[in-house]
């Protein structure tokens, strides 16, 4: 399963976050992106990248939310990969990097404007099994670019 990197997205604290057009990617997250939530877990390694699905955002977009590219706080948004189908585990090569799936990402309040009603739980997994962000610890720095490849290269052996 291959797909294509949408957009990279980063913010100095907080929702939405900014397109730019690359970036690096280490250990603590996406240059130029700051988190609150990863910095006061001491920079949690697990959590160093959110990625959102472009399919998700567009299928929550025809459902009426006032979702966009960045609003849900991801650092990167991809496009062409089957979001189901992703468990803890999966690496995914994107550009020079290499990131390891390490949890779906519970939601929370401060994404509620990107929902109707500020009903952030429909990208809940426990909820919406496969509409959830994911959060993934990086393997392989790297510098990542806006149309680079992602190409999963080690899937789970759940």
């Amino acid at each position: 399963m291959n797909g294509l990197v949408h957009s990279i997205n980063i913010s100095s604290g907080g929702v939405p976050k900014s397109s730019v057009e690359e970036a690096k990617v280490s250990k603590n997250g996406v240059e130029g992106d700051f988190n609150v939530f990863r910095e006061s877990r001491g920079g949690d390694p697990d959590r160093a990248i959110c990625i959102f699905s472009l399919e998700r955002i567009e299928e929550l977009k025809g459902e009426g939310h006032p979702i966009e590219v960045g609003s849900t706080g991801e650092n990167l948004t991809l496009r062409g990969i089957k979001w189901n189908s992703l468990e803890d585990g999966m690496r995914l090569e994107i550009g020079d990097a290499v990131l390891e799936l390490s949890e779906p990402c519970a939601p929370c309040s401060k994404i509620g404007e990107s929902f109707i009603e500020r009903k952030f739980s429909r990208v809940d997994h426990e909820q919406e099994k496969g509409w959830a962000r994911w959060l993934a610890r990086v393997v392989q720095e790297g510098i990542v670019s806006i149309g680079d490849s992602v190409k999963i290269i080690i899937t789970s052996e759940k």
